[in-house]
């Protein structure tokens, strides 16, 4: 028998119908009554485009107030939105569009050139293209409105970077989102006059959770285009922002931008992810009065699955906490060792879209293995170690090795390449390339920066390339990451 509940925006629009549901930086705001009445017309729109039940539709959008539509209507039809990260080249978008088996990509207009150039490198015999502005249908309801959320059925694709360098689509499940929300409730409480400010891109998961929590809830949000520490200090002064999804970067740019201030008292939240945070970042918050509750999650597991409650954010300053009521969480060593992190729960992907190998090498009977290392104190706190043996985390974005390191093999005269991360006061780490050569072909720092901005997004390209005789390898011949900083020049 098929799990099933009401539709979460058409029953918030049946509950609170003249609330505010979203509200920009732009001045622009939504009931959730109009919220529900535009996304049912988006999908009547995409209704007469051929969009149907289990298809899979890309969106390529920055934070839009039309993305946030978009995301319900596609869900009005049943079909399953594939979020693309505007951040990355045509290759890369090309990969996953061919990857996830696109049937329709949503864009706004900013990124229509982008999306064109990847569907014809995907080498897609049809693929339209629909754009925001131009989203105009006779119907103001689709045919068959979803009036049922069914908990099993995939909702999202996210893709994240495996240690092999190939892409990987998480596929997440209404009840992935639905658990997620609730969890996060049961943990951080939930308050009548709550109001969470999204900053995190919606592509990411950390972004579109907030989404869902709207519509769960019934909480209205603040929705940001892009971060802007002056503009989201003052939404919490002004707006009455209670909550604010955040990683390290742009915690330690909001301190600086407060200078002398205080946040106001209803302000309750700094939910903070993206990586273990630096402690003395936390302690200047510590200092400052701003909650701070850290928190760990990935794609795979619609968000966060251990986070600090409020009781214990500053007894415990430098944990993740402990795992969401709903969820398990174990370390593959004794207590107070360091091991991999599995976690266990509703809220875990069913697993990889055509990645049966992937899928299994991660889940087993319903635990994921994260490759993660941390450990569990005294109290069953987690402390995060390291995220993922090799994985580079710039200013929350996640990058992996791997997926460098094949973009630089595939360049004349480079022989082989390793990649890890170097500290950096701003983003926290950055790529730094370490290649070997043909002897006979003269290349410079230069020409290896300039191929890999054809080839990969801005952050992901090294910001230094260094030329060695020789990688550090060990006897089985497996390339050791961690050995490569030793081979900085002059640095």
């Amino acid at each position: 028998m098929e799990r099933t509940l009401p539709h979460w925006l058409q029953k918030q629009a049946e509950l609170r119908p003249n609330e505010q549901a979203i509200e920009t930086d732009g001045g622009s705001s939504l009931s959730f009554l109009e919220l529900h009445e535009q996304s049912k017309q988006y999908a009547a729109c995409f209704e007469e485009q051929g969009i149907k039940i289990g298809d899979h539709v890309a969106v390529l959008s920055s934070n839009r107030l039309e993305m946030v539509i978009a995301l319900h209507g596609l869900s009005y039809l049943g079909a399953v939105a594939v979020l693309l990260n505007t951040r990355l080249t045509d290759e890369e978008l090309a990969f996953q569009i061919k990857d996830a088996e696109v049937s329709c990509l949503i864009t706004e207009d900013n990124f229509y050139v982008k999306g064109e150039a990847a569907i014809q490198k995907a080498g897609l015999a049809y693929c339209p293209i629909v754009q925001y502005h131009l989203i105009n249908s006779h119907k103001s309801s689709p045919d068959a409105i979803r009036k049922e959320i069914i908990l099993d059925e995939v909702f999202t694709i996210i893709y994240t970077s495996g240690t092999t360098g190939s892409p990987k689509g998480v596929q997440l499940t209404y009840g992935n989102h639905w658990t997620s929300a609730i969890s996060s409730a049961l943990n951080l409480g939930l308050s009548q006059t709550d109001k969470w400010l999204i900053c995190l891109p919606m592509f990411h998961v950390g972004g579109f959770s907030a989404l869902i929590k709207n519509v769960v809830y019934g909480m209205p949000v603040f929705l940001m285009e892009r971060f802007d520490e002056h503009i989201v200090n003052h939404a919490i002064k002004k707006s009455g922002v209670t909550i604010v999804s955040v990683v390290s970067v742009m915690l330690q740019r909001l301190i600086e931008d407060l200078r002398d201030e205080r946040l106001p008292e209803h302000f309750r939240c700094m939910l903070l992810g993206g990586g273990p945070a630096p402690k003395p970042l936390l302690e200047r918050a510590k200092d400052r009065a701003i909650p701070v509750f850290q928190t760990y999650g990935m794609t795979e597991t619609a968000s966060q699955i251990v986070t600090l409650s409020p009781k214990d954010a500053l007894r415990k300053l430098g944990s993740a906490g402990k795992s969401l009521s709903t969820a398990w969480l174990e370390i593959d060593a004794p207590r107070g060792e360091i091991g991999e992190i599995k976690v266990k729960g509703p809220m875990v992907t069913k697993g990889y879209y055509k990645r049966e190998e992937a899928t299994a090498e991660a889940l087993s009977d319903g635990w994921l293995a994260t490759g993660d290392l941390g450990y569990q104190d005294e109290e069953g706190f987690l402390y995060v170690v390291d995220r993922r043996k090799d994985l580079i985390i710039s200013g929350g974005e996640n990058i992996y090795p791997a997926e460098i390191e094949s973009v630089l093999s595939g360049m004349e005269g480079i022989v082989e390449a390793g990649v890890t991360g170097i500290e950096d006061s701003r983003w926290g780490q950055v790529p730094a390339a370490f290649v070997v050569t043909e002897q006979e072909i003269l290349l410079n720092e230069r020409d290896v920066l300039c191929y890999c901005r054809d080839l990969l997004a801005g952050y992901k390209c090294p910001k230094e390339v260094h030329f060695v005789e020789k990688l550090p390898r060990n006897a089985s011949n497996k390339l050791l990451r961690r050995e490569l900083s030793a081979f900085r020049k002059d640095v």
